[in-house]
């Protein structure tokens, strides 16, 4: 129990910590979640890859109804997640889909090579044709390894 508590406080902690480093809203709403990054193996040349326990995959998203003006998405990693040698062959994604669930636009991003503990991603501005969700994805090795989505609603 007393794990489970210290990633709850670590949690509430790092999600503080982020909204108060943010510059001033732009928009009228916006919105900021987190997910665990579950500890996964993965390959690269040869060399097995441990992501262990204490990464956290955080979209934010600000805009006024189907404008949205600001998206990003990325990893933090604290404790024992932050002494790993990072995500390797990564690649953020960025989707949109509409009250019933069907994805309409997909921005996939660039597949990085390099080893990062902290990859991240920023996306254009965006005008959606419908109300529904705006969803990001982090892909290692071409694996999903976590999502986070907000809908977008009147």
């Amino acid at each position: 129990m007393g794990t489970r508590l210290a990633a709850r406080i670590m949690t509430a902690v790092a999600t503080t910590g982020a909204i108060a480093v943010l510059p001033p809203a732009e928009a009228h709403a916006g919105a900021i979640g987190s997910t665990p990054v579950a500890t996964f193996d993965y390959q690269v040349g040869g060399v097995t890859m441990k992501v262990p326990t204490g990464c956290m995959f955080t979209h934010i998203i600000r805009g006024d109804g189907k404008s949205i003006t600001y998206q990003n998405a990325g990893v933090d990693c604290g404790f024992v997640g932050a002494l790993n040698a990072g995500f390797c062959n990564w690649r953020i994604d960025f989707t949109y889909a509409d009250t019933d669930n069907k994805i309409y636009r997909t921005s996939r991003g660039k597949t990085h090579t390099e080893c990062k503990i902290n990859p991240m991603r920023d996306h254009a501005p965006q005008k959606l044709p419908r109300y529904g969700k705006a969803c990001a994805q982090i892909y290692v090795n071409g694996v999903r390894r976590a999502g986070q989505c907000h809908h977008i609603t009147k």
